[in-house]
C-alpha cells in the first residue's frame, strides 16, 4: 500500500525487521500524554502482524524472535500467555531446519497447498465471508473503497486482492501513524476520524471474519510457532478493540 510517499512492500518488508513493541506501550491504557506513545505501539505492533502473515520468515527473523523477551507479553491476557508460550517453546528448540520448517507451514497453512475437508486457510475476507468461498467478492470491494477514501492502494507490483490480512494490518498501522502525526500537528478532528475509523474497520473487516480463519487455520499448522502466532494476534486483536474505544475517549475529550 501507499500513503504519501511509501510503499506496501516496502512497509511489509520493514516491518519484518522491526522489533516487538513495549507490551505497556502498545495495550495500556490512555492516560494523559501516553496517547501519541499508544498509537506508535500500536503501529509497529501491527506491522509486525502483517509482516507475519505476509511471507515466510528470514533467518534473520527467526534469530530476532528467538532472542527477544516476549515474556512481558503474558500480562496482556490468556490468549497472548498461551501464544508467547509456544513461540518461546518451539523457537528455543531451533536449528538448522527450523527456517525451512516454518517456511512450509507458512506455504501450507497461508498460501493454501494444505487443506482440512477440501478447506484452505489463505486470509482473505473474501474467502470467509463470501457464499461461495472465493477471492474478490463483496468484502473484497468494499475493502478497496476503504482503501481508496482513506487515500491508500497497494504499491505497483504487489498483485494479491486488497483483502489480504496484511493488507488490513497494514492499514490499521497507517491511520495510527496518522492519528499520532495529527495530534502532533494539533488536528484532533483528523486524529479522531482516523480513529473511528480504525474501530469500524477493525470490527467491518477483521473481527468479522479472524476468529473463522484462524480456527482453519490451526486444524492445518502443524508448528507450535504459528499455533502461537495465531495465538497473539486474535488476543491482540480483541484488546485493541479495547484500546481504541479508550483512544476515542481521549481523543474526542
Amino acid at each position: 500500500m501507499s500513503v504519501e510517499s511509501a510503499t506496501a512492500t516496502e512497509a511489509v518488508a520493514g516491518a519484518a525487521t522491526e522489533g516487538a513493541p513495549e507490551p505497556e506501550a502498545a495495550c495500556a491504557p490512555c492516560a494523559d500524554g501516553q496517547v501519541g506513545q499508544v498509537l506508535a505501539s500500536r503501529s509497529s505492533f501491527y506491522r509486525m502482524l502483517a509482516s507475519l502473515y505476509f511471507s515466510t520468515l528470514t533467518p534473520e527473523q527467526v534469530e530476532s524472535f528467538a532472542e527477544a523477551d516476549l515474556s512481558p507479553y503474558a500480562q496482556l491476557g490468556d490468549e497472548f500467555a498461551d501464544g508467547i508460550n509456544d513461540i518461546t517453546r518451539y523457537l528455543r528448540k531451533r536449528n538448522t531446519g527450523t527456517r525451512d520448517e516454518l517456511a512450509a507451514d507458512f506455504t501450507g497453512t497461508f498460501v493454501g497447498t494444505k487443506a482440512y475437508e477440501g478447506k484452505v486457510a489463505v486470509p482473505y475476507e473474501s474467502v470467509f465471508t463470501s457464499e461461495d468461498g472465493l477471492l474478490c467478492r463483496e468484502s473484497y470491494h468494499e475493502v478497496f473503497h476503504e482503501y481508496r477514501r482513506e487515500a491508500v492502494r497497494r504499491a505497483p507490483g504487489v498483485d494479491w486482492p486488497d483483502d489480504h490480512l496484511s493488507f488490513m494490518f497494514e492499514f490499521m498501522a497507517i491511520l495510527s501513524d496518522r492519528a499520532a502525526r495529527s495530534l502532533e500537528a494539533g488536528d484532533v478532528a483528523a486524529a479522531r476520524h482516523d480513529v473511528e475509523e480504525s474501530a469500524a474497520f477493525l470490527d467491518r473487516h477483521i473481527l468479522s471474519w479472524f476468529d473463522d480463519f484462524a480456527e482453519l487455520a490451526g486444524k492445518i499448522v502443524e508448528t507450535r510457532f504459528y499455533r502461537g502466532v495465531l495465538k497473539i494476534t486474535r488476543g491482540f486483536l480483541e484488546l485493541d478493540r479495547e484500546t481504541l474505544a479508550d483512544l476515542a475517549e481521549q481523543v474526542g475529550a
